[in-house]
C-alpha cells in the first residue's frame, strides 16, 4: 500500500461560483463517495497535482477530512483543457477488511529479442481485473519482456500477482507478443509475383455485335 495522504477539509458552500472562489485560492473541490453518505470536500490544489504524478488507478491513498481518515482510489479528474489544472477530483472510498475487485496497470519493461531480430512487438493489454483485500492489491503489475523472441507471446496467466491476488480478467489474453514483419524484399516479391499472374492471364474480349 501507498504512503500517499491527502490534507482536506470538509466543503459546506456549493455551486459554480464557490468553485470558482476555491479554485482562485488554489484549492480543488471534490468528493468520497461508496462508502456510506458521499462526503463533499476541498484539497491543496498543489499537493492534490504532485501525488496525482506518482500513483496509478490502483493506488489506496487516505484522505485526511478534518482529522477522519477515509481509504480511496482517485476514480477521476476533471481538467480544464486549456491549462491542464485540476477542476474536481472524485474519491471512491473502500473498507480495508472487505474484498474487492480492482483494475491494475501491467507495465512492461525491456526491448525483447525478437525485436532487434526484426519482429514487431504489440502489447495489446494494458491492465486486467483482480479480486483481493485491499492490503494485497498491487499499485501496478511488472513485467520484463526483454527474452520475448519472435513468434513468442506473454499471457495474462503468466503474470505474477502475489499472495492474496486472485485474477478475475480472462487468463489466455495476450499482454505482449513479438511477430515477424514483413520485409521490403518479401512485400517487392509478392508484387512482382501478383503482376507476373496478371500478365499471364488472358485478357476478355470486350467487344461484341461486330459483323464478318
Amino acid at each position: 500500500m501507498s504512503n500517499v495522504v491527502f490534507s482536506a477539509k470538509t466543503r459546506m458552500d456549493f455551486g459554480s461560483a464557490k468553485s470558482v472562489r476555491l479554485r482562485k485560492q488554489g484549492r480543488v473541490p471534490g468528493i468520497i463517495y461508496g462508502k456510506g453518505a458521499a462526503v463533499a470536500i476541498d484539497l491543496d490544489g498543489r499537493e492534490l497535482s504532485a501525488h496525482l504524478r506518482t500513483i496509478s488507478e490502483s493506488t489506496i491513498v487516505k484522505i485526511d477530512v478534518d482529522g477522519k481518515t477515509h481509504d480511496a482510489f482517485v476514480k477521476s479528474t476533471q481538467r480544464n483543457i486549456q491549462d491542464g489544472n485540476i477542476l474536481h477530483v472524485d474519491f471512491y472510498e473502500i473498507e480495508m477488511g472487505k474484498l474487492l475487485r480492482a483494475r491494475v496497470s501491467v507495465h512492461i519493461t525491456g526491448n525483447p529479442i525478437g525485436v532487434r531480430d526484426g519482429g514487431i512487438l504489440e502489447t495489446p493489454l494494458h491492465d486486467i481485473e483482480v479480486e483481493c483485500f485491499p492490503k494485497d492489491l498491487p499499485e501496478r503489475i511488472n513485467i520484463d519482456i526483454s527474452n520475448l523472441g519472435v513468434n513468442q507471446s506473454i499471457h495474462v496467466r503468466d503474470l505474477a500477482l502475489g499472495n492474496g491476488v486472485k485474477l478475475i480478467s480472462a487468463e489466455d489474453q495476450v499482454v505482449a507478443l513479438v511477430k515477424f514483419a514483413k520485409s521490403e524484399a518479401e512485400s517487392a516479391g509478392e508484387g512482382e509475383e501478383a503482376a507476373a499472374t496478371e500478365a499471364a492471364t488472358p485478357a476478355k474480349d470486350t467487344k461484341s455485335g461486330e459483323k464478318s
